[in-house]
């Protein structure tokens, strides 16, 4: 089994903190999702993380104007420069401290960044054009110029559309108006009049007009003298203005506030064009993309994003992730999508090719701590706090049964027959395990045996026999439907975590609270290896942590185990950062998998750092909320005793752990449930290149000179690159039947998409039956498993060219039969025209003979 796993994607987060931002063309949305940034796009509906990754959470996205590139600012106020359609991390940068505001130039030559009270203004990093002079060379950072004069920190900077002058918003109650040049004849102005802290300031589209949001309202000021010509009171009962966004071009105002409303205006004179409420937590951040039409909310207290198009008042994306951890996850029979179940009591279902959400089911009243798929039919079943196990139907998205026991318990783990005819669940109240009818929804009888609490369950593929582990340090195996156990309890050394049984259902492996895992013959109910995962888990320490981190104790152990496909190797992962994959055979570590690096989790780091260590404890453990200068701010709304903490603040210390593991029905693919999210690991998560990017000398000449000397492939790649029709069909045409399936085997794979709709084309239209034929083949023998993981995006063209054979085979069917027709009347002819020939004819379609 290949173990080349790599970082794929995000799911089940879709925003957490941190200012969002539309690329110039208004189609993609960026999201920082913890230390990743997530990029939505809109268009073709579908969602990418980015493969980079900071040290702290993200608190600053800004991208170039020509959507080339993107820079992530951390809290630490390290940055990471990326290529964004290359996906690409070119450079790392440290601005030595916390930022507070960033923006590109609409020019794109230049960068302001709010540090603390001081603007510092940089040349931009960029890509120069391949017509520059210049030539293709990385142009890095170089401050420029720092200006001074707020008195407090910096909130918000905003170009001018000439790129000459920027504002700058502080809390320090005002506004200011900077020059880029220092040589210009310009005096810096102050904008006055506030009475709290300035949200924002923009200038209008002829620059005549600035505008600065405060907490209360909105100014708007003149440059004779730069006085205030109009004031606008925002007021909400009990709410504040928490974020602001204005566009220029269409004079659009939107106003969010802290009670999850907002409001649209149209200046200058401030009508009201309609308020909405997004939610009852309120907005971090509003931005409107730049052709004014779409607007991007996001709510971190409940992970919310909203993209909404205010003419015609509709939804153009709604994404919510959980807003507690997940328990359990479980991938879909065809590997397309995946069920999560958490503490929110919600369960939710994803799309892994889109990366979005589908349905959410919010039935249960606590939190869900097991799901589990039957293996026959689209049936979901689940198991809650709450007291019941419900089964749901995908088809219609609907709860069709709910099943309960006799008393009032808490399941915490779940499993489905094989057959889908039965349902078990356990219990941490109740030693015993409820087994239920889907069909009646009946209760069929009561396992008893354990004397602890069950704390997972499963049944072996091959149907009829259930496993269970507990806390009592035992193993039990069940003949469900004999009402029997098919062994003596196996007996281990500590409390049972999880269980999972391999899918040719001759092996049981067990883990248990001491770090062990065991593997067990399940037909001979024997002990067959065991390994040691105890040094193999360890990583990390928190910050309350007096121990070294080898040392640590509650990291040691795994609490989730997961089979590979064939069976060669098992996943497992528990409250560590790593996820370790064993080779089942020999035992030995293949590969750990470092879920996560972000130091604003705890159990991260393996040493701490001496600098913040103060003489109260480690700097990350004091509290500062008091000392906050807004009211806002000061107020701890934390419940008390609560240790989950905030995913939208991290000063509560959330611990980095993986709660649940799970392998893809292809194998190609495995994900993980952790703290940062749903993170999918994958085989085929290599980002594409072509390497045709790298000429710019691509003409028609040029392609047809390509072609004369026989460069097949670089013909056909540059036939694709001009999307001329006629040029392409001729190369096409020009290739010899013999160099298709070598052809094939070495374009691009970037390319692929494109070759398959021109021969889904080219096939019905095109009279080369077997050249098609031959491009067809080589097609779905060498691609074959790229077009089954992207069939979402390609179902049109794989349609087209399924529907193409069909008719080809018809006809072709057709022609033969007449030919045989043919073919009998006249030999039947040329018979009968001999007579009394002695010649014997045999008849073509039946094998008579005629004399």
């Amino acid at each position: 089994m290949k173990t080349d796993f790599k970082f794929s994607n995000l799911l089940g987060t879709v925003y957490r903190k941190g200012n969002l931002v539309f690329t110039p063309d208004g189609n993609s949305l960026l999201s920082p999702v913890g230390n990743r940034v997530s990029v939505f796009n809109l268009v073709q509906n579908s969602a990418y993380t980015l493969p980079s990754s900071h040290r702290r959470n993200i608190s600053h996205l800004a991208i170039s104007p020509d959507g080339h590139v993107l820079l992530s600012v951390d809290e630490d106020g390290r940055a990471i420069l990326t290529h964004l359609p290359r996906r690409l991390a070119l450079y790392h940068f440290s601005f030595k401290t916390s930022v507070s505001a960033l923006a590109f130039s609409p020019s794109g030559k230049y960068l302001a960044v709010g540090v603390a009270r001081t603007v510092e203004l940089w040349h931009a990093p960029s890509i120069p054009k391949a017509d520059s002079d210049d030539g293709l060379e990385f142009a890095p950072f170089v401050r420029h110029r720092v200006l001074v004069g707020h008195h407090d920190t910096v909130q918000s900077l905003q170009w001018s559309s000439d790129s000459r002058f920027f504002l700058s918003s502080a809390k320090d109650l005002t506004a200011r108006i900077w020059s880029w040049s220092s040589d210009e004849d310009f005096t810096p102005t102050t904008l006055g009049g506030h009475k709290e802290a300035v949200l924002g300031a923009w200038f209008s589209q002829d620059q005549e007009l600035a505008c600065s949001d405060a907490h209360y309202g909105v100014d708007e000021f003149v440059p004779m003298g730069w006085r205030i010509a109009q004031r606008h009171f925002l007021t909400q009962p009990g709410a504040k203005l928490s974020c602001v966004a204005y566009h220029a071009l269409s004079k659009l105002l939107v106003a969010s506030f802290s009670s999850g409303l907002f409001g649209l205006y149209e200046l200058p004179g401030f009508n009201m064009i309609h308020t909405l409420s997004m939610t009852h937590q309120g907005i971090d951040d509003v931005v409107i993309n730049n052709s004014g039409e779409w607007l991007a909310l996001g709510a971190s207290k409940l992970g919310q994003l909203l993209v909404w198009e205010w003419q015609s008042e509709s939804y153009i994306l709604k994404q919510q992730s959980h807003f507690d951890s997940m328990n359990d996850i479980v991938y879909a029979r065809d590997g397309d999508r995946i069920v999560t179940a958490a503490d929110d009591g919600k369960i939710k279902l994803w799309d892994t090719q889109s990366g979005f959400c589908i349905v959410t089911f919010t039935e249960h009243s606590s939190g869900v701590t097991a799901c589990e798929l039957a293996p026959q039919g689209n049936v979901l079943f689940s198991a809650s706090l709450d007291g019941s196990v419900r089964a749901w139907d995908l088809i219609r998205y609907r709860n069709f049964r709910t099943f309960s026991a006799p008393t009032r318990l808490s399941f915490s783990s779940l499993a489905v027959d094989p057959s889908g005819d039965v349902v078990c669940a356990g219990s941490l109240g109740s030693f015993d395990i409820h087994i239920w009818s889907v069909q009646t929804g009946q209760l069929l009888d009561q396992l008893a045996g354990h004397e602890g609490p069950v704390s997972s369950l499963a049944f072996s593929p091959s149907g009829g026999l259930l496993v269970s582990g507990s806390w009592d340090h035992t193993v039990r195996l069940w003949n469900i439907f004999d009402r029997t156990q098919s062994h003596e309890a196996l007996q281990l050394q500590a409390d049972i975590t999880d269980v999972a049984i391999r899918p040719d259902s001759k092996q049981l492996a067990v883990s248990t609270l001491d770090g062990q895992l065991t593997f067990w013959s399940i037909l001979e109910g024997s002990q067959s290896a065991s390994l040691d995962g105890r040094r193999d888990v360890t990583g990390g320490r928190r910050l309350s942590d007096r121990r070294t981190a080898s040392n640590v104790a509650g990291t040691k152990n795994f609490s989730c185990i997961s089979y590979s496909v064939d069976g060669s190797c098992i996943l497992a992962g528990g409250n560590s950062k790593y996820i370790c994959l064993y080779d089942v055979l020999s035992g030995s570590l293949l590969r750990k998998f470092t879920v996560s690096v972000n130091l604003s989790l705890e159990g991260t780091q393996e040493y701490l750092n001496s600098r913040t260590l103060t003489e109260a404890g480690p700097a990350g453990l004091l509290d500062t909320q008091a000392e906050a200068s807004d009211l806002e701010n000061r107020i701890d709304r934390t419940i008390p005793g609560s240790g989950r903490g905030d995913l939208s603040s991290r000063r509560t210390g959330p611990a980095v752990r993986v709660t649940a593991l799970a392998f893809s029905p292809t194998g190609r693919n495995f994900c993980a449930a952790s703290s940062e999210g749903l993170l999918i690991y994958s085989l085929d998560s290599t980002l594409y290149f072509d390497p045709f990017d790298l000429d710019m000398d691509i003409t028609p000449a040029s392609t047809l000179e390509a072609l004369s000397r026989r460069l097949y492939l670089q013909a056909l790649i540059m036939g694709f690159r001009l999307n001329e029709g006629p040029l392409l069909k001729r190369v096409f045409e020009a290739i010899p039947s013999e160099e298709v399936g070598r052809l094939v085997k070495q374009i691009p794979m970037v390319y692929i998409p494109r070759l398959v709709r021109f021969v889904a084309q080219t096939i019905t239209t095109s009279p080369r039956l077997e050249s098609n034929l031959r491009w067809t083949e080589a097609l779905l023998s060498t691609h074959g498993a790229y077009l089954k993981a992207n069939i979402t995006s390609l179902a049109q063209e794989v349609g087209m060219v399924q529907k193409a054979i069909n008719t080809i085979q018809t006809d072709l069917a057709r022609v033969s039969d007449e030919n045989i027709y043919v073919l009998d009347y006249m030999l039947s002819q040329s018979a009968h025209k001999r007579g009394s020939s002695d010649t014997r004819i045999t008849n073509v379609s039946s094998g008579d003979s005629y004399v």
